[in-house]
């Protein structure tokens, strides 16, 4: 049983896919987290980076865009392929530009100059230079066919992919579908504006469903838009389209809002009692995974073989539902056998399978520890949804009050003998109380090496922290602290 729920009518639009009654994918459609992928850009080159093979372009939004040489339609048509990025564009030149992947951390979107323009049959690439056909189509003199029929029908420059849906077209549907492809990049390349900016922006959101609902063989579709609904009725005729229009949100009455909130959690168990840790860095992403309560009905290296394998089923799930992209770092339950280990790395192959994104495995290293690679187009569910922790940066650590003590204390001692009565020190109550000691025991022998009287002005703060406010008179010093001792 499948079921797509789509959550249309607010601003923050999403839907959730699932499969037996379980989610399997959840998408966020934000006005400020819209992905930019597929959207064409006309933008200026602002570096060109001879070490790295690729320059920065300005695209007009936020941070610059990254485009490397081999993406450049200049090295493309080239003949000479060994040149560097200095001989196939130069700062200052004006391009367009397709978004390939989104923005991410500090890092700004990375871009594309070979311009790719869908249709429902095929994709057209003005600068391209090659012809492909969609690896679904299993017919090899079907793909010979069309790999003709597109160097036929396109220029020297010109590129062309064939997508599986045209298995059932003509070649005269096909070369129209060209054509008029061919005419909405001419109109978009003589709309060029003067400074960089968007040129075209693709609704990938409405797009991601299609794409659903076209690979669903049966069930139904739940919207809470009723123009949504009527226009998605025609992609499909074996699914069941009810709209619903009840008070709770249609996330809530379909018990998905709660697994949006587990997967923004750290700790993800499974059953039998194992658990898993996503720790998530911008670079990479790491799983540990921990057998818990879980200690199986045999000997150890079957519960370890077991929990595993329990482990690779739900991490595959959920790197589709967090959307995680990137380096994945898998740390599972050491196994001495090396059967077990070729049966973990089964299961996952199995389970990716149905995972649509392109993941590569690398393999186990020395240490046991699972290295794959997914492709990464937009940003997670957590970077979608969260902020990073204005308190530790996101670190999950802040220092210690008694460090925080202990460094004030030694800042003190570099001013000991100052020329001055008193010193003021805005802190928080925990951190002078542990500098100065139960009872403040340690107020007197610290004023006496210091030569200095201590004034607090206490303030609450979410860490511990201080800062020297002022150095003067006693008298003066007084006056402005809140709190002072006795």
């Amino acid at each position: 049983m499948e079921t797509l729920i789509i959550n249309y009518n607010a601003r923050e639009k999403r839907f959730a896919y699932l499969k037996n009654n379980r989610i399997e994918q959840i998408v966020f459609d934000r006005p400020e987290h819209r992905s930019l992928v597929g959207n064409i850009y006309f933008g200026t080159v602002t570096k060109v980076l001879p070490g790295m093979n690729a320059v920065f372009i300005d695209i007009g939004e936020e941070k610059n865009a990254y485009l490397h040489r081999d993406s450049l339609p200049s090295y493309v048509l080239a003949s000479e392929k060994h040149k560097n990025v200095t001989s196939f564009v130069h700062q200052g030149e004006k391009m367009f530009v397709q978004v390939d992947k989104d923005a991410t951390g500090t890092k700004g979107p990375k871009v594309t100059g070979i311009i790719e323009m869908e249709g429902n049959q095929l994709i057209y690439m003005p600068k391209g230079r090659y012809v492909a056909v969609s690896k679904k189509i299993a017919n090899e003199s079907r793909q010979a066919a069309l790999r003709r029929l597109g160097s036929r029908l396109t220029t020297e420059e010109e590129g062309i992919i064939f997508r599986t849906s045209i298995i059932s077209s003509t070649d005269e549907e096909i070369q129209e579908e060209l054509q008029t492809l061919r005419q909405q990049y001419q109109e978009l390349v003589q709309t060029t504006p003067k400074k960089p900016g968007l040129v075209f922006q693709k609704d990938t959101f409405i797009e991601m469903i299609l794409a659903q609902i076209k690979k669903m063989k049966a069930g139904e579709v739940i919207v809470d838009d009723v123009a949504i609904k009527k226009m998605l009725e025609q992609y499909n005729a074996n699914l069941t389209y009810t709209y619903y229009n009840g008070k709770e949100n249609i996330f809530s009455a379909n018990q998905v809002e709660h697994e949006i909130d587990k997967a923004l959690k750290r700790i993800v168990w499974l059953d039998h009692g194992a658990y898993l840790i996503f720790d998530q860095t911008e670079a990479l992403t790491i799983i540990d995974v921990n057998t818990g309560k879980f200690s199986g009905k045999s000997d150890y290296l079957d519960t370890v073989l077991k929990t595993n394998q329990l482990a690779a089923k739900e991490i595959i799930r959920q790197l589709k539902l967090r959307d995680i992209g990137g380096i994945v770092l898998i740390d599972f339950i050491d196994m001495k056998r090396e059967q077990d280990k070729l049966a973990v790395l089964d299961t996952v192959e199995t389970e990716l399978t149905r995972d649509e994104k392109r993941t590569k495995i690398i393999g186990f290293t020395p240490l046991g520890i699972l290295q794959l690679t997914r492709k990464r187009t937009k940003v997670t569910i957590s970077e979608a949804l969260q902020v990073k922790c204005s308190v530790c940066d996101g670190t999950g650590r802040i220092l210690s009050t008694e460090t925080t003590a202990f460094r004030l204390e030694r800042e003190l001692l570099e001013h000991r003998h100052a020329d001055f009565e008193a010193i003021l020190i805005e802190t928080t109550e925990e951190v002078k109380a542990t500098l100065l000691g139960e009872n403040e025991v340690h107020r007197q022998a610290l004023e006496e090496l210091l030569h200095l009287k201590l004034y607090f002005l206490i303030q609450q703060a979410p860490k511990p922290y201080y800062i020297i406010k002022q150095f003067g008179d006693e008298r003066d010093i007084s006056l402005k602290a809140i709190d002072t001792f006795h």
